[in-house]
């Protein structure tokens, strides 16, 4: 069984804490629950979209901004650097 942790209910990225298979059935733990069909293979500590984000939309976790999608990220998809811009520890954005 893959699990991930949704840390807010506001959240729309939960963290894994197994590894997991494109197709598996993503169990959600924590604030929410719920699951999210994986869309490919995401290793263990990566974030999954647990809800739609448009190009440009806030990337939600612990119930903060921690960045902007460089990109649309669908339900279920591997939310990393290649599609998000960190907003988080950088002396020239705001958080």
């Amino acid at each position: 069984m893959t699990r991930a942790i949704l840390l807010n209910d506001s959240d729309n990225v939960a963290t894994l804490i197994d590894d997991g298979s494109s197709g598996d059935n993503c169990v959600l733990q924590g604030e929410g629950t719920g699951t999210v069909k994986l869309a490919k293979d995401i290793p263990f500590g990566h974030k999954i979209a647990v809800k739609d984000v448009d190009n440009g939309g806030e990337i939600i976790k612990y119930g903060q901004v921690i960045g902007l999608a460089t990109e649309a990220i669908p339900t279920g998809q591997h939310a990393h650097v290649h599609n998000i811009e960190s907003r988080r520890g950088r002396g020239d954005q705001s958080a």
